[in-house]
């Protein structure tokens, strides 16, 4: 008990811990009683913050910075556009398709499962085939309910939206016009002695910054290498299927193996256990082993790794925290973590 108030009394005599202390503390705060209010006003910074990269990158080339600002920022609307009438539409469709192929799916599963009783009867019994199905379908009959609720809500969903379209573009315009002046602003109200928040900043903003635009990359590049594969090769719902794998990289571990799934299950359905299924699976193993093995390493040379004992923590933790959110944003939240940690010993033993 004596080392634990040896150790608080140590630390508030340190005004740089104490100031990184409430600092964190009042974020956290703002994030959990606010973040629903704040939302549209979060979502631009983390938008300005990443497109910010891109104006440093004209900046570079001796564009002014109003100038570069406006290149990104009208790049940035009109990816936006694109997405919003160019990619959702068509993902809609495909999934609206899928989702009234899945009794038909369950039909032709239902068929292959009931062949088990007659090869294996010591394993599998007729009794445990017809009680699986019942548990699937009374599960997809919960999920559509779900989205049954989710449509009588889409009024509310769709105001929503209108106020981030509107909002959100304006917001990060100004953050990243006047982002010095805010800078500044928002400096005036730090203590003289905030060396350590400086230090953690410095090292998230470089460590996160590379990873979020790394994983933007990546994204992209596994998005676009599943398209080719998959309408090469003739794979029905390849726009649907080539999102969620490339979605997945943000979910570490996990999101491959679960994206592998509806892959696998529409291949199986669409051709059997024939040879186009397997050189489907072998092209797709192929993608994700060069995702992990070649493209990760190269997009993220600059980003020191954290242990995957520790992201499995931060995805477990923030995960429960804060939901699919929270399992996005673990890798972030586990390097803000990291920062602190590396920074605290350092500025303990010197309190000036």
């Amino acid at each position: 008990m004596k080392m634990i108030t040896d150790w608080f009394r140590q630390q508030s005599g340190n005004p740089q811990v104490v100031f990184l202390a409430l600092f964190l503390a009042g974020l956290f705060v703002v994030v959990i009683l606010m973040g629903n209010m704040l939302a549209p006003l979060l979502a631009a910074v983390v938008i300005a913050y990443l497109l910010e990269g891109l104006v440093t990158v004209l900046e570079k080339s001796n564009l002014p910075r109003l100038i570069a600002v406006l290149v990104v920022y009208f790049a940035f609307l009109l990816f936006v556009v694109l997405i919003l009438f160019g990619l959702l539409p068509l993902l809609s469709t495909q999934a609206t398709q899928f989702v009234q192929q899945i009794p038909n799916m369950l039909n032709v599963g239902q068929e292959v499962l009931l062949k088990l009783p007659e090869r294996y009867p010591e394993i599998v019994s007729a009794q445990q085939i017809d009680e699986i199905m019942v548990l699937i379908r009374t599960e997809l009959t919960s999920w559509g309910q779900q989205l049954l609720s989710v449509s009588l809500a889409s009024v509310m969903g769709l105001i929503t939206v209108l106020i981030y379209l509107i909002l959100m573009p304006i917001l990060v315009f100004f953050l990243m016009k006047d982002k010095d002046s805010l800078v500044t602003w928002v400096s005036h109200f730090a203590p003289s002695e905030h060396q350590l928040v400086s230090e953690v900043w410095s090292e998230v903003d470089r460590q996160i910054g590379n990873y979020v635009r790394g994983k933007f990359w990546e994204i992209l590049i596994v998005w676009f290498a599943c398209v080719v594969t998959f309408s090469v090769l003739g794979l029905e719902y390849t726009m649907l299927l080539s999102v969620l794998v490339g979605l997945s990289v943000l979910i570490p571990f996990v999101g491959a193996a679960v994206v592998t799934i509806p892959v696998v299950f529409v291949a199986w359905f669409q051709w059997g256990f024939g040879s186009e299924f397997f050189t489907l699976l072998i092209a797709y193993l192929i993608i994700q082993g060069l995702d992990g093995n070649l493209l990760v390493p190269t997009l993220f040379s600059e980003v020191n790794n954290l242990h995957p004992v520790a992201i499995i923590a931060a995805v477990l933790i923030f995960g429960g925290l804060w939901g699919v959110l929270g399992v996005f944003f673990a890798i972030p939240l586990a390097t803000l973590v990291h920062a602190v940690l590396n920074a605290w010993p350092r500025s303990a033993q010197d309190p000036t």
